[in-house]
């Protein structure tokens, strides 16, 4: 399914709305975090994120936007390691948009544009061992699970990753 979207980066506390939609919602939230932010957690974490988008044109965190009718459906991050060669992707979704081909394509997305970076060499992604979809959208995007681990709460985390070389 090839869903036409667009991204645009988190720059103003005017975007927190978009953010907050997000990281306040239960069943999201659990399958990505274990639980929600509140409303003080999501504050302090979103200026983490717009001063990370401050600093590069390239990376950051991106509101994701439906194309033909413009709704907000979720948010897609390139975030780099500090010598800009590995990044992690993440990506949360509305539920409205679960299952609908649209992770998938904001996964396609993230990658392509760490690929446009000539410093990243590797791309990973992070999901919680139980999240097929998640782990179905990394595999069907060509990741290759490399470890799964355990996480300070105790529950268990799997890593993905793939090269720039597998991408190009």
């Amino acid at each position: 399914m090839n869903n036409q979207m667009y991204f645009e980066k988190f720059s103003s506390e005017d975007d927190f709305e978009y953010f907050f939609k997000l990281v306040s919602n239960e069943k999201i939230m659990t399958m990505n975090f274990g639980r929600v932010f509140t409303l003080e957690e999501a504050k302090k974490y979103y200026e983490k994120v717009l001063s990370i988008n401050e600093k590069s044109k390239d990376l950051g965190q991106f509101k994701v936007f439906e194309g033909s009718n413009k709704d907000f459906i979720g948010l897609g991050a390139i975030v780099a390691n500090e010598d800009v060669t590995e990044v992690e992707i993440e990506y949360l979704l509305l539920t409205d948009y679960w299952g609908k081909g649209y992770g998938c394509s904001i996964a396609e997305t993230l990658v392509s544009m760490a690929s446009g970076v000539k410093s990243i060499k590797k791309v990973t992604a992070i999901a919680d061992p139980n999240n097929i979809g998640s782990k179905k959208i990394l595999l069907k995007n060509g990741f290759v699970s490399s470890e799964i681990y355990e996480i300070d709460d105790g529950s268990l985390a799997e890593i993905f990753h793939k090269t720039i070389e597998d991408i190009k």
